[in-house]
């Protein structure tokens, strides 16, 4: 490929490389709508640094990559624009994270992102001949390259441990997808292994957290069943189910299960209510099961309210 991004006695590479270079575009700016999460709570929350601080590392690598090899205008220009978003967003994550995740954070930084990078450098110029160091640089280049596609699945141990998708970042998963397909592309049409064989595993690993993804964002049915009478005679407590816990209720019990617009990941706590109901429906019940079993003791009015992510 000759310097630029338009070529046209190699229409398959420009397209690529442009492709590549848009899809990336929306890679780096997908965590976007996480940040804005953290900036309206005023907390990191559960998210990690680990992925932008890995994507930053990439980022220098294949910029130093593309100026070794030369001719790679469509590697350098998109990876510029990776350092400065992932640098971005490395601040914005230090200005709320709490002392510890802050500390940890700056710790990854200066081990990867400066102590790293500058020993690749120094053994890139100094310590490999100018015809290998195309090939040593995109060896390293490779093996960082498949990071940044894993980084995200450190989430995964908290998406199956809490049964959310709430720090999983499915719009991330989905442009890294596509992306590694352009560049794959890209890599393939220009011969290029260091650029081809990473997106393979990207691609993969991209597929998997989106699979896990629409695996656990699934809703999950609360059921409680109200107490019924028959002939004046309480029938045995039937039980309910919430999460898969079974919480035996007493007779001549009202369930009212508190409504909630974030998943449900178990109960709360059970609350006793006496002497008044949460509502019409619930006062309206209580008058039915006192009039059917007059000499049984007062119906009792339970909320079940459910724990929040």
């Amino acid at each position: 490929m000759a310097g630029g991004f338009l070529h046209m006695a190699h229409p398959a590479i420009t397209l690529s490389g442009v492709a590549g270079n848009i899809i990336s575009f929306m890679v780096f700016l997908a965590p976007v709508t996480t940040f804005l999460q953290v900036y309206r709570k005023k907390s990191t929350g559960g998210f990690s640094s680990v992925p932008y601080v890995v994507a930053l590392f990439s980022s220098v690598l294949w910029i130093f990559y593309a100026l070794v090899k030369t001719n790679s205008r469509p590697l350098l220009t998109i990876n510029a624009f990776g350092c400065g978003v992932e640098a971005a967003y490395i601040v914005f994550y230090l200005v709320y994270a709490p002392r510890r995740a802050r500390l940890r954070t700056l710790a990854y930084f200066f081990l990867l992102d400066v102590a790293a990078f500058a020993l690749i450098v120094a053994v890139t110029l100094c310590g490999v001949p100018g015809h290998l160091r195309v090939k040593f640089l995109g060896s390293v280049c490779l093996a960082f390259s498949m990071a940044v596609f894993v980084a995200p699945l450190s989430i995964i141990v908290k998406v199956v441990k809490t049964k959310s998708v709430e720090f999983l970042p499915i719009s991330l998963s989905f442009c890294l997808t596509l992306s590694a397909v352009a560049w794959f592309c890209y890599g393939l049409f220009t011969k290029d292994p260091f650029v081809m064989y990473p997106n393979v595993g990207g691609f993969f690993f991209s597929c998997v957290q989106m699979g896990l993804y629409f695996w656990y964002r699934k809703p999950r049915a609360t059921n409680a069943v109200l107490p019924t009478t028959s002939d004046g005679a309480a029938p045995p407590p039937p039980p309910v189910q919430v999460q898969g816990q079974v919480i035996e209720l007493p007779a001549n019990t009202i369930a009212i299960l508190s409504v909630s617009p974030i998943p449900i990941v178990g109960v709360h706590r059970i609350e006793v209510v006496d002497g008044q109901h949460k509502d019409a429906a619930a006062a309206a019940e209580a008058c039915r099961m006192a009039a059917a079993n007059p000499d049984g003791p007062p119906p009792q009015v339970i909320e079940i309210v459910p724990a929040a992510l």
